[in-house]
């Protein structure tokens, strides 16, 4: 038995007393549900402490919370703080401002009743153990989709550093058939000096043809 206590908080002990009756016997999660969604003030106060009395039990008691019930709950009147409020014809009205302490006793449900309640939440499909097969389902989706993910990205980055060294060596064989066709091209240099031989063989030809032309007028003459 674990308890927590709150004192002087603000609020009448009969308000918190009603929220209190809300969640005395049920268990430590679905009182947690009701104080969520209730409407009233004390509320927020009364979550609070409850959180406090399963931190005290997981702590010194060594109690897991989804094993725990609210066995008990209380509220006490604490102390009034008294104030006035100035009325017609001089007169004062007193205000009281009430306080409260609280108490929330939580306790562990005996082996039997757990047993039962397991069985009870296998059939309904509900219940902490079918979250807790539920969270390790998903998680095992989440990491098997990540390790799918990271191949994909490394078996990416494969193709791009092939693409990389086919372009690399794309490359390295343009520049040299480059390099061969510049070197089977001749220069300007050599191809005037191969033309110079061809044109002086043309000019003797053409000077031997004029001397043999002259030849033959002077003997016709």
């Amino acid at each position: 038995m674990t308890r927590a206590v709150l004192r002087n908080t603000q609020g009448s002990p009969t308000k918190v007393r009603l929220v209190l009756d809300l969640i005395r016997g049920l268990d430590v999660t679905e009182a947690r549900e009701l104080l969520r969604f209730s409407q009233r003030g004390a509320a927020v106060e009364v979550a609070k402490l409850l959180d406090s009395a399963v931190a005290n039990a997981e702590h010194n008691d060594h109690i897991a919370s989804d094993e725990l019930y609210i066995s008990a709950t209380w509220a006490d009147e604490g102390a009034t703080a008294k104030r006035f409020r100035p009325r017609a014809r001089g007169r004062g009205t007193r205000i009281r401002k009430r306080t409260s302490h609280i108490t929330i006793v939580v306790e562990r449900y005996s082996d039997e009743e757990l047993r039962q309640r397991a069985v009870r939440e296998e059939a309904s499909g509900t219940g902490a153990a079918t979250e807790r097969r539920r969270r390790l389902s998903r998680g095992r989706r989440v990491a098997a989709s990540t390790a799918a993910e990271a191949h994909d990205h490394d078996h990416d980055h494969d193709h791009d550093h092939e693409d990389v060294e086919v372009g690399v060596d794309d490359t390295v064989s343009a520049e040299a058939t480059t390099d061969v066709v510049d070197a089977e091209e001749p220069t300007p240099d050599a191809t005037a000096g191969a033309d110079a031989p061809e044109n002086e063989a043309s000019d003797v030809a053409d000077a031997d043809t004029d001397e043999s032309d002259d030849d033959s007028s002077k003997g016709a003459q």
